[in-house]
């Protein structure tokens, strides 16, 4: 896509470094989450606790930059801790 000034290709360009560095902390969050899934699935307490934390830690920073909101993170750190609790 073309555009007409110089101030709107340098959003263009900033907007696609934005995208990008946001889907990689996204695709994270996601490869945290399945972590402690997997874990738990094999009833590895250990393993799922140590996924949990850094998940927790990834989330938390994804919060804090704006790229899933607050409510997302809280929701998903807490079904995550009621799965890892579950094991005992």
């Amino acid at each position: 896509m073309s555009v007409k000034n110089l101030s709107a290709e340098k959003r263009q360009r900033q907007n696609e470094k934005r995208r990008l560095t946001n889907k990689s902390t996204k695709t994270a969050v996601r490869t945290a989450a399945k972590k402690v899934v997997v874990a738990s699935e094999k009833k590895d307490a250990a393993a799922a606790r140590e996924a949990l934390l850094e998940m927790i830690k990834r989330i938390d920073s994804a919060a804090r930059k704006g790229i899933i909101k607050k409510n997302t993170a809280a929701r998903k750190k807490s079904r995550m801790q009621k799965l890892v609790n579950r094991l005992g």
